[in-house]
């Protein structure tokens, strides 16, 4: 691993000390004490190793704790039977040895394609959107019991497009992602900032003020999720955010997720992923992953993405 990085002192990582603890080994407080340990930063070796080093935290994994990679398709508005059929065909007939875990979020009125197509192989599926509600006079609306008839494992919850064409809170993303959890889903959160809020430095804190009402869930809800950074301005654009500002904020969101216990979530990158990128995004510590958009409407791009 060559020689010990050190972390810079009192840097804490976001906006308050983030705590790591491997069970059986050192404890060490970013921007604090180290404890048990000879000096702040240090590179442990042994079964779990990490270090802590500036500009933002980064964790050294062994294989053992390493979190596998992901990659989800948002279909969006998009599809018909026949599109469907020769799409999820082709995903299907893909080597599951030659690819990651992938799954495909499918508009509401295929879900049952999508499992007739899926259903035995190593592909999962889910819905691009979740009711907060059980059931009800909600017109509309499609609750996680639902989805979870047709076989879904995933529900996204908190799509920029949600929160920006219907208007959805933050704390409405969370009673969302809450009911997902329910009913056995696990809700991918999507969070990020838009191109206005980053160009006048208020990413980190846009991120802080979206997660804020899904950490309040506690440890054991978190524990359950996916969660997914989508800068907006990167969102159909054709534009991405370079591997460095995406791993900026999965740092960032990870360390909120160490300090809650919960350093095992898998933390995706959305925004224009294309198999020519993905490469150098999940070469990132902290990206597990990707939520892609428009390439996942081509079966060739999408398994491209997932075989990086």
């Amino acid at each position: 691993m060559g020689a010990a990085k050190t972390a810079p002192t009192g840097y804490n990582c976001w906006f308050r000390p983030v705590r790591f603890a491997v069970p059986g080994h050192c404890r060490i407080v970013a921007g604090g004490q180290a404890r048990a340990a000879p000096r702040r930063g240090q590179v442990f070796s042994g079964p779990s190793e990490f270090s802590i080093f500036s500009p933002y935290l980064r964790m050294t994994e062994t294989a053992a704790t390493r979190r596998a990679r992901l990659v989800l398709g948002n279909w969006k508005m998009h599809g018909s039977l026949a599109e469907n059929a020769s799409l999820l065909a082709a995903l299907r007939a893909a080597d599951p040895a030659s690819h990651c875990e992938i799954g495909v979020c499918v508009p509401f009125p295929y879900l049952a394609q999508a499992s007739a197509a899926l259903e035995g192989s190593a592909i999962s599926w889910g819905a691009q959107d979740v009711s907060a509600q059980a059931k009800g006079a909600f017109t509309g609306e499609v609750s996680a019991g639902m989805l979870k008839e047709f076989g879904c494992r995933w529900a996204l919850a908190g799509h920029s497009e949600r929160r920006s064409l219907h208007g959805e809170t933050d704390q409405q993303v969370a009673d969302k992602a809450s009911a997902a959890l329910a009913a056995g889903l696990v809700p991918v959160v999507c969070v990020g900032e838009s191109l206005s809020e980053r160009e006048s430095g208020q990413t980190l804190a846009v991120i802080a003020r979206q997660l804020a009402p899904v950490l309040a869930l506690g440890r054991e809800a978190v524990a359950g999720m996916v969660l997914a950074y989508e800068p907006v301005w990167a969102i159909g654009t054709g534009l991405s955010a370079t591997p460095e500002q995406a791993q900026e904020v999965h740092a960032a969101i990870r360390a909120a997720l160490t300090e809650l216990g919960a350093p095992e979530v898998r933390v995706l990158y959305g925004g224009s992923v294309k198999a020519a990128n993905a490469a150098s995004l999940f070469a990132m510590a902290d990206i597990d992953g990707a939520l892609v958009g428009g390439a996942a409407l081509v079966a060739e791009e999408f398994l491209r993405i997932a075989a990086n």
